[in-house]
Order: structure tokens, then sequence, then C-alpha cells
């Protein structure tokens, strides 16, 4: 059976060792919320993923949910662990307090959601899916919108969702056929139909709050055209100082799809027959709280990329420890034993080191940008807000890509760890490689991602976006340049950092010219900028690990193990950055000089 503990201290010498964490409780509405206090949340956070939600995950994959005349039910023991999810306050962990959430930063829900990944994705995904609702409505609704759903999604009493792809679109949303029609009564009728919804149905919560993207009959085309509703299962009834799941509106599940992963999430069909719903934002403007929706959920889809690697790794190192076979290249290391644990052949260490450097630098980089989530939800400063809104905006699509990228690729490399014993089902890791492989799809495949970098966010005014990277990495190795003890990390992100800027500069200069130019190197160059930023991560690291405390005049703890993971990191992975290199300067003309009936020759 696989086991899963929360890396808390990994996240405490984040916290405490790497990053200005303490400055989130220098914000308004964040004074109470330092570092020893989301140290504690997430002690506890630690408890209830390891001890509730993970014994579930194996036996929730093998009986699935089940669909019947409309409705679904749950594996056993998910309604129970849910009730104590919401009893616990942890649908609402980030919410605002006046609707009834603990108000919590991000940095501290970006870590509840690696855990939760970690220790059950299927389940993780029902409050997930409540967020991106959350989120959408708190930006774009009305004030009694507000009012009304945002308590009842942060109490996590009512779920809510995403239904946006229709069975001929999906990436190309200007496509669907969804139709809102409205009524006398301010309200709209909305019928079509909506597929891949996750969540759609289920028999956790009282009532499931859809916001749907439709067109209204003046709607002009394409994705100008497209509004957002929300749309209840049941309606809305007041109940005392609260609401209450009513009369059934026209919203029914006409099946859920047989997955290869996930298989305990609901993925359903949506029918929507004259439904009863309501106009979010203004009209034809649904695209923009779309996005609101659509980036909340990158985000955490890019931590379920990193919780499977984690999870995978943890379970793939106790098999390396326990698995006797074969005797180290320099001799018996296990002499009193038949065999030597596999952990002492070099390609083992090198399969193993690979996941751990990836798992720990991509958990840096979510702190750094939770951080900014924070920042440009809280701080007052206009011109703080704009650079944090600036650099979340930029590093989403790379972290949506790469975590989810190399997330599938460690689950690949734990299981190769197993050997056979991998691929059987008992064992838990194949489940953990099935499950990791839907996130590189959804909420925009990564091949958008790439396309969104550099097609959207390298231009955006005049490369600001860029800036706001570019910046702060290279103002680090600039002031760290002198420092001896940190020469061996800062000089190879250095040398990446000047790649990914000649690159970012022949990437614009191609593609206004040749947009298939900037196509064609989208992925390597969304590579490139990861592996910059996961270096930039772990040079961080590296001067956290060495610097001496002010307070204990103590190094940091863990120094040793972190600094020899950065040295691999650098000596192994961030190589990996000058390939992707010549193949971004490769340009495009071998994959688009192809003509389209010669790739079955």
């Amino acid at each position: 059976m696989p086991t899963y503990k929360a890396p808390l201290d990994h996240y405490r010498f984040l916290i405490n060792e790497v990053f200005d964490v303490a400055q989130l409780a220098r914000l308004p509405g964040m004074e109470d919320f330092g570092p020893d206090v989301i140290s504690s949340v997430l002690e506890e956070a630690a408890r209830l993923a390891e001890h509730e939600i993970q014994p579930l995950n194996l036996p929730g994959d093998a009986e699935g949910c089940r669909y019947e005349n409309g409705t679904v039910t749950t594996p056993k023991g998910f309604k129970q662990a849910y009730d104590r999810l919401c009893g616990g306050g942890w649908t609402g962990l980030t919410a605002e307090t006046r609707y009834g959430g603990q108000g919590l930063p991000h940095v501290a829900g970006t870590a509840f959601e690696e855990m939760m990944s970690s220790a059950n994705m299927a389940f993780g995904m029902f409050p997930g899916l409540s967020q991106g609702a959350y989120r959408a409505i708190l930006n774009h609704g009305t004030d009694d919108q507000k009012d009304l759903y945002l308590p009842m999604l942060a109490s996590g009493v009512w779920s809510g969702t995403m239904c946006l792809t229709e069975s001929q679109c999906g990436t190309d949303l200007g496509l669907i056929r969804t139709k809102a029609i409205p009524a006398e009564d301010g309200s709209f009728r909305i019928t079509g139909s909506k597929i891949f919804i996750s969540a759609g149905e289920h028999d956790l919560t009282e009532n499931i709050i859809h916001l749907v993207l439709a067109k209204l009959p003046d709607a002009p085309s394409g994705v100008k055209g497209i509004s957002l509703f929300v749309v209840p299962k049941f309606m809305p009834v007041p109940n005392g100082n609260a609401w209450k799941a009513g009369t059934r509106n026209g919203v029914r599940c006409g099946s859920i799809e047989h997955k290869m992963g996930i298989k305990a999430s609901p993925t359903c069909v949506i029918n929507f027959d004259e439904a009863t719903g309501w106009l979010v934002g203004e009209p034809h403007k649904g695209m923009r709280a779309m996005f609101t929706m659509m980036n909340a959920a990158r985000l955490g889809v890019a931590m379920q990329g990193l919780g499977a690697a984690e999870v995978a790794y943890q379970n793939a190192l106790t098999y390396a420890n326990d698995r006797l076979q074969g005797r180290a290249l320099k001799g018996p290391a296990a002499p009193a034993k038949p065999a030597d644990p596999i952990i002492v052949h070099p390609d083992v260490r090198r399969t193993l080191l690979t996941i751990k450097a990836f798992t720990e630098g991509a958990r840096a980089l979510s702190v750094w940008v939770g951080m900014q989530l924070d920042i440009m939800h809280a701080n007052p400063d206009p011109h703080a807000k704009q650079e944090a809104e600036d650099l979340l905006a930029l590093m989403t699509p790379v972290l949506k890509a790469y975590f989810t990228d190399a997330g599938f690729e460690s689950a690949n490399m734990a299981m190769q760890v197993y050997g056979g014993h991998g691929y059987i089902h008992e064992w838990g890791m194949e489940q953990f490689v099935r499950d990791a492989r839907i996130t590189q799809i959804y909420e925009g495949a990564n091949g958008i991602q790439a396309l969104d970098l550099v097609g959207r966010k390298l231009p955006q005014n005049t490369g600001r976006l860029l800036r706001r990277f570019f910046h702060p990495v290279q103002q680090f190795c600039e002031s760290n340049a002198a420092d001896p003890t940190l020469a061996e990390f800062v000089v190879p992100v250095a040398k990446a950092l000047g790649k990914l800027q000649y690159a970012t500069v022949t990437v614009a200069q191609k593609g206004m010219a040749n947009p298939d130019e900037a196509g064609a190197a989208s992925s390597d160059y969304l590579r490139l900028f990861a592996l910059v930023a996961m270096g930039y991560m772990w040079a961080r690291m590296a001067k956290g690990a060495t610097e001496k405390r002010p307070q204990a005049g103590e190094r940091a703890p863990f120094s040793p193990a972190r600094l020899r993971t950065a040295r691999f990191f650098m000596a192994r992975v961030l190589p990996e950055a000058e390939m992707r290199f010549r193949q971004v300067m490769a340009g495009g003309k071998s994959m688009m000089d192809m003509p389209a009936d010669e790739f079955a020759a």
C-alpha cells in the first residue's frame, strides 16, 4: 500500500530561510498570519491529508464513481471525509472572512493544494473546482450574487463547477452553441450541453453551482459574444441568515466518462434544458470572467503536478531503500544481507535525485508565486500590486505546463524504480502515473500554455511582464556573484538566464515576421523559461541553506541535503536549458515545411 508524508520540513525551510513570508503579515487583513501561524496551519493540513484523505485514494480509484439515472455516487468514505474537510474550515481556507472564509494567505492555500493532490488527487478536485467558481463570482458578480453564493461556497455546503467545453469545441470557445434567452424577471433560460465537467454531479454537497459560458441572442460571433451565467442545480431559497437548496433547476447529468485516471472524480456531461441562470458580469464579457476561473484552476493543476511527483518520489524512495537486488558496483554495501538495497545503484540515484530536484525546486517556485497572489490581492500600493499581477500572469502558463509535464515524468520515473511491481495496482504507483497524465491536458493543454506564453505574455505591454522576472533574477545573480560559497549555483543560473534572454529576442523577432516561428519555438521556450526559474529557486535555496540565522547565529536546518540536491540540479538538470535553447534557435522550418499528406508517407 502506498503512503504519504507531507513535506512540512521543506515548507518550514522555505518560509523561514528562503522567502520573506513575514512581509505578508504586514499587509492589511493578514496581520495575524505570520510564518509561525502558517506553519501551524500546515501541520494541521498535513494531519488531515495523511490520515483522513490519503487512505481513501487507492480504494477510491478501484471503486470509482457510479452513475445511475442522472445521479452520481462517490466512492465509500468520500462523503464523510468531505464533511470533515468542511467542518475544519478547509474549503474556505483562503476565502475572505466577510464571506465566512478563514482569510489565510494564498501561500498556505497553495501548500494545502499540494498536500491534497499528493494524498488523493481525485478527492481534491471537489473543493478545488469550487475555488475557481468562488473567485469568478468574487471578481465579477453583483453584490447580491456575492452575498448569496460566496458564503455557501466558502463553507463547502455548496460546491462549484466551470462549464466551458462542448463536444465541438474545447480551446476555441468562440464555437460554443449553448444559448441564454432573457426572461421577463431579469434571469435567463440556459439551453445546451457541456462536456468534461469535473465534479459536475455528485453526492457530497446539497447544491452545485454551475458557472456556464453561453451566448445571448444578440451576441457577436466568436469569443467576443460569450457571456457567463451562474446556474444552480437547485434554486436557492432563503433559510434564516443563509440559503438552502430549493426546487430542482433544469440541470441534469447525462453521463460520466470512463477515464484513464482520477476515477474517483466524476467527469460529467451536463445538460441544460431552459435552466434558470443569472448573468455574471457584463453581457458578451464572459471571457474575462472565465480567465479568472481558468487562471486559478491552472495554478491548482500545477500543484497537482507537483503533488503527484512528491507522493511518487516518497514511495519510490522507500522502495529503493527496502528492495534488495544485486550488489553495489564497488562491492557489497550491506554484506550481512543477501543483496544490497537498490538505492546503491547510480541509475536509481539519478532517477530519485531528478525527481527530488524537481519537487523541491517547484515547491519553492510555488511559494514565490503564491506570495505574488497575496501581494496582488492585499497590498494597498498600486505599483506593488501591478508588479505582482504582472509576474503572476507571466508565471501561470509556465507553472501549469512545466509542473504537470515534469510531474508526469517524475511519476513515470518513480514507476521505473519499482520495476515490475510498479505496474501492479496494489502497489499504488501505477495510479500516480495515470492520475498525473490528465494534468497535462485539462485547464488548457500544455501546448496552449506555451502559445499563451510566447503569443500573449511576451509582447504584452512591450515586454513589461518579462521584466518582472528577468530583473529580480539578474539582480540576484549580480549581487551574489562575488560570494565564493554561491558561485557554483549563481554562475550556471546567470549563463542560463543569458540564453533565455537571447532566445526571447529571437522568438519575438521571428514571430513578428512569421507567427509559425513563435509557435514552433513555444514549447521549448517555455521549458527553457521554467528551467531558469527553477535554477533561480535552487540558487536562492542554496543561499538560504548556507547563510547563518541572524537570531541564533547557526546554520539553517537540513543544509547539507539542500546543497547536495542543488549541486545535482546545476550539474544534471539545468544543462537541459542548453538543449532547449538550441531547439528554439533551430526555428520552425524543419516542421512547417512538411506537407500534411506526407505525414502518412
